[in-house]
């Protein structure tokens, strides 16, 4: 089940979309929850959820209201909310006689502006409480509380009417709504955030969860910090290791903004960006080879970030300026790095396939890899099938089909790649 998922990472939704659309027989169900239709999830059954039919509104509405309203008032705040239930829940408080009523386009807006009227009445050591709850996305009672009573707030320190039921401690630390949380949080003051952060970071066990108080500790800096920008690297890496690709690339682009060294801000870029790649953010990742070409401290920084951006033009669909990227990428990458040479050169010529408006570049990719020296050494498969395409467009099928022959040949070793 995924709610909200109009805020999927495109990536995340292509894959689920393509899924769902195959669970035939099997006794498997996707839901997914969003307040707009997808591109992605096309095709699948929909069950558009509307407000409450206006006899079911009116009897919520006079179940939360305790004061005399007027029919005409009770009427059109039905209208406006479209029945919505968390409006006729929380907004029956702004009627004031019937002033103030609201636009129902800017619903959600008014929701959370309710709330923040809520939070603002409260006492400081509340709403400071009511902070530390929604920078600690886990819902950890006993983390939250931990944090809190290291900024002075202790249960005998929140008055006795609470959060004015806000926010609910049980198993797990939940707001009434998540616009609770984000009229908190947007609210306070950014040196409050910091301090929070800073809390829970500190809360947080270093042995045990160690990637999320890098992130609270990323959170609370308010300078760049070398030593929490390798802990975000790290973080990156254990990510990466366990398939988080999304959490990796996050992890990393925090990692860039607090990295004082300007060479090591561009390598870190280039990873982000990559990262941000695989994660399906093209555009995040292009933000991020922009910034690795302008902090590049050497040609092999420039280069990389040339390539990168080969990849992402590529990823993107703009398949007539891909090739020609990566084959510049893959002659500028020869001096440093020949094998990364040879296959950048091999996606190039995999990219230039793809389309007959190619046929140029696909020549022009084909007559580059020939004129690279020979591996040192015995050659791998890869050389073999780089070898192989070139040939085929150069020379023609009866000239590359022996070379392309060789990696099936049981004298080549299996384990080469």
């Amino acid at each position: 089940m995924v709610d909200d998922a109009q805020w999927m990472d495109r990536a995340s939704a292509q894959v689920l979309g393509f899924v769902a659309r195959r669970l035939l027989a099997e006794s498997v169900a996707l839901v997914f929850g969003s307040r707009k239709r997808s591109q992605d999830l096309l095709g699948l059954p929909e069950l558009e959820v509307t407000g409450l039919t206006a006899e079911d509104a009116h009897a919520l509405l006079t179940s939360v209201t305790h004061v005399q309203i007027d029919q005409h008032v009770r009427d059109r705040f039905v209208a406006e909310t479209r029945g919505n239930p968390l409006a006729l829940l929380e907004l029956p408080r702004d009627l004031a006689g019937g002033f103030g009523l609201l636009d129902a386009e800017t619903l959600p807006g008014r929701i959370e502006q309710s709330f923040l009227a809520r939070i603002e009445g409260l006492p400081a050591q509340t709403r400071l409480l009511l902070l530390v709850a929604a920078a600690e996305p886990v819902g950890d009672p006993s983390l939250v509380w931990r944090a809190a009573e290291r900024l002075g707030v202790t249960p005998a320190t929140v008055p006795a009417s609470g959060t004015d039921e806000l926010l609910e401690f049980g198993v797990t630390v939940i707001f009434r709504h998540p616009l609770v949380r984000s009229a908190v949080y947007g609210s306070a003051k950014e040196e409050d955030r910091r301090a929070a952060h800073l809390a829970l970071a500190e809360a947080t066990d270093a042995e045990t969860d160690p990637d999320r108080r890098a992130w609270h500790l990323a959170s609370a800096a308010a300078a760049p910090d070398e030593s929490v920008a390798a802990e975000l690297e790290r973080s990156a890496s254990r990510a990466q290791a366990r398939g988080g690709l999304a959490a990796a690339a996050a992890f990393l682009q925090r990692s860039v903004a607090l990295t004082i060294d300007t060479s090591r801000r561009a390598e870190r870029a280039l990873v982000a960006a990559d990262a941000s790649l695989r994660a399906g953010d093209i555009e995040v990742a292009r933000r991020f080879a922009d910034i690795a070409d302008r902090d590049a401290q050497s040609e092999f920084q420039r280069v990389r970030a040339h390539l990168t951006r080969g990849h992402i033009t590529f990823a993107a669909g703009f398949d007539n300026e891909a090739p020609l990227m990566l084959l510049e990428a893959a002659r500028r990458l020869e001096p440093f790095d020949l094998d990364l040479a040879r296959e950048t050169y091999l996606i190039a010529w995999g990219s230039a396939s793809f389309g007959a408006a190619n046929r140029d570049s696909l020549m022009a990719i084909s007559q580059a890899i020939r004129e690279l020296p020979a591996p040192e050494g015995s050659r791998r498969l890869l050389d073999l099938v780089l070898e192989g395409f070139a040939l085929l467009i150069t020379e023609g099928r009866s000239v590359a089909l022996p070379t392309l022959r060789r990696p099936h040949s049981p004298t080549v070793p299996s384990g080469i790649s």
